[in-house]
């Protein structure tokens, strides 16, 4: 009889999996044959889908964010280059650059040179932002202000790729730039976020330059997590004055 034979045939492993299965949403120990079970294809099948809808769903501030929310915390939304969701996924480096009215706005409506801004952008999944956002947002204001350090007024891009980072930082040069932006969806889950760091960013920056928090969703990193490591990481950028790869998070506050 083979370690694998006492594996299965063990009365404790049915429970060892269900509390392995409840710590990831990956699709870990499904049953093995010539094909999946029809309870796994459809499971498969729907999951596909809601990551598909959610690239293609268009984000808006107003509809789906609570409208409280939006009120309190004064948030606008502004565009990328990118002029469709057609364009935003053909042509990714549209999404990089703020469109020419963006920049106005933002430039009339935020304060220059804040020690943090928080920026919003959908990525590829506006079912992210719309979901993670409106309950780690006011964590991380939260944290953010207790530390003693000013924070800029936010607000959302739409169409919106990474590189963002280095445009706002061009017109509001602030120490500390988090971008939330939606991740590319999976078939785990389609709502998961991100949260993108980066020292003084400018023009020419790369994702050396940028630090990350990924997986933030509700079987991933909790929001409360989140704006732990965020504001972590911003006390670390601020007086090593480097991100990226120059600048290792705290590794004790990393979930076991």
């Amino acid at each position: 009889m083979n370690d694998e034979h006492n594996l299965v045939t063990t009365p404790a492993w049915a429970e060892i999996v269900r509390k392995i299965r409840l710590r990831t949403p990956a699709r870990i120990f499904v049953e093995r044959g010539a094909s999946y079970t029809t309870k796994m294809a459809l499971e498969l099948r729907g999951d596909h889908a809601r990551a598909v809808d959610a690239v293609w769903t268009e984000f808006d501030l107003q509809r789906d964010f609570p409208s409280d929310f939006v009120t309190r915390w004064e948030l606008f939304q502004v565009s990328s280059q990118a002029e469709s969701k057609s364009q935003f996924l053909l042509r990714p480096a549209l999404g990089r650059k703020l469109s020419d009215a963006g920049r106005k706005l933002i430039a009339q409506h935020c304060v220059r040179s804040p020690d943090v801004q928080i920026v919003m952008g959908d990525g590829l999944s506006g079912a992210a932002v719309s979901e993670q956002v409106p309950n780690l947002f006011p964590l991380l204001q939260q944290r953010l202000r207790a530390s003693g350090w000013s924070v800029g007024v936010s607000f959302a891009v739409r169409y919106c790729r990474v590189g963002i980072m280095n445009e706002v930082g061009e017109v509001l040069a602030p120490r500390v730039i988090v971008l939330l932006i939606g991740e590319r969806p999976g078939l785990a889950t389609a709502a998961s976020l991100s949260a993108y760091m980066g020292y003084c960013p400018r023009p020419g920056h790369t994702d050396a330059d940028r630090n990350l928090i990924s997986n933030i969703h509700d079987r991933g990193i909790r929001v409360e997590e989140a704006a732990d490591r965020i504001t972590n990481l911003a006390s670390r950028m601020m007086p090593a004055k480097r991100s990226g790869t120059a600048l290792r998070e705290d590794a004790t506050l990393l979930s076991s």
